[in-house]
């Protein structure tokens, strides 16, 4: 929501008028200087829309503010030019809507398009979220990075690596308005209030890694389109992509990184296909080098790779995972009923390549049980059991 700066207001002002923690209202604002506003600059405050109101017979600008548990100069700030002694009926006037709802609905079939327009309108409501492009996928599609918090701990998540696994995206978008709610509104998750942890900790998440594979096992390919007759040949001549795990190229992104490649492109396919064929060469794909350039740069303390399904979390890489990792999966597994399994016989993932290359905690979180896709019956359940492991990752 936007606001017109008058005469004596300040950030910490608003934060008091709104209820709104004061860091939150600074950060909304990059680029102001909370101690240099200047009157008519206009000021981002989160977590609250300006909605229109038409004055009924008897109203009274106190009664509309009671109605609805602001503070009446909550609706003089937004309506400078108003005389509240001389309101008449049928006049609008724009009134402050305090978001208390998810903006999100996950339980639905949930593609790049319906991800990316949940994101710009999270970011219209919560300024203080950024959202960057790591890169574009095969077929030009964006591939966003949200960065919530300020904190020195760099903690990273990330979901749909595998295409018809994309349940993940929707799960991870559902935590990320959650905790924008309850930072908002200062309500708590569990009991614990996010406050300390937007100060402690820089979230990172990318919540679509393989938009063009969850394109194609949601929506299949038109009959016109370049991809198609490629994609249908790799796939045994079928159009149910179901099973379909790589990117549009056939190539399975989390067979994709220099930890052991080798090993894994030994034992899988050699040719594109639905899943397991891991490139000629490791980072190949724009995806792949999309996510090593974003860990690289970013420098994370951990990351967090969310796929399905098994109820399982795998921890380890050819011992070279720290002492940390083990303290962590238990918490992990304790807040969300799943079972740790420090190593399989698989190379090359990109939790691998991040023990392997920076000796510290990695995970690959196996959400929910069944066959791929997951059914969108299951959404509840699996949130509830991640929500667990997405807070343990920023507490412990």
């Amino acid at each position: 929501m936007e606001v017109t700066v008058r005469r004596g207001d300040s950030f910490w002002y608003y934060s008091q008028l709104f209820r709104i923690p004061l860091q939150l209202i600074i950060d909304s604002n990059r680029g102001i200087s909370p101690n240099a506003i200047t009157i008519g600059q206009r000021i981002q405050l989160p977590g609250f829309v300006a909605t229109s109101y038409q004055i009924r017979p008897g109203d009274t600008l106190w009664q509309i503010a009671q109605s609805r548990n602001l503070q009446l100069d909550a609706l003089l700030l937004l309506n400078p030019a108003i005389n509240p002694s001389r309101i008449r009926v049928g006049q609008m006037i724009q009134v402050p809507l305090r978001i208390t709802w998810r903006l999100v609905q996950g339980r639905q079939n949930y593609d790049h398009r319906l991800m990316m327009n949940d994101l710009q309108r999270l970011q219209n409501v919560y300024p203080f979220l950024q959202a960057v492009s790591i890169g574009t996928s095969v077929v030009g599609r964006n591939i966003p990075e949200v960065l919530i918090g300020r904190g020195n701990k760099r903690v990273h998540y990330n979901g749909s690596f595998h295409a018809n696994e994309w349940i993940t995206t929707p799960v991870l978008m559902t935590f990320l308005n959650d905790y924008l709610l309850s930072l908002t509104n200062q309500t708590p998750i569990r009991g614990r209030s996010m406050i300390p942890y937007y100060g402690q900790t820089t979230l990172s998440l990318v919540p679509m890694v393989n938009p063009d594979g969850v394109h194609l096992v949601i929506n299949g390919l038109p009959a016109n389109d370049p991809w198609r007759a490629r994609v249908v040949a790799w796939n045994k001549g079928s159009t149910d992509f179901s099973g379909w795990k790589a990117n549009i190229r056939g190539v399975d992104l989390n067979d994709q990184f220099p930890a052991k490649w080798e090993l894994e492109r030994a034992r899988n396919p050699k040719v594109p296909g639905p899943r397991d064929y891991g490139g000629e060469r490791p980072l190949s794909e724009p995806e792949a080098i999309a996510m090593a350039n974003l860990t690289r740069r970013r420098d994370f303390a951990r990351v967090l790779a969310f796929h399905t399904q098994g109820q399982v979390i795998y921890w380890g890489f050819e011992n070279q995972e720290p002492p940390e990792s083990e303290r962590l999966v238990r918490e992990f597994a304790r807040v969300s009923g799943y079972e740790p399994v420090k190593t399989i016989e698989s190379y090359a993932g990109y939790k691998d390549w991040f023990i392997q290359d920076w000796r510290r905690p990695g995970f690959t979180v196996e959400l929910g049980a069944g066959v791929n896709p997951l059914p969108l019956t299951q959404f509840d359940r699996i949130y509830e059991e991640a929500l667990g492991i997405f807070l343990a990752g920023l507490y412990s």
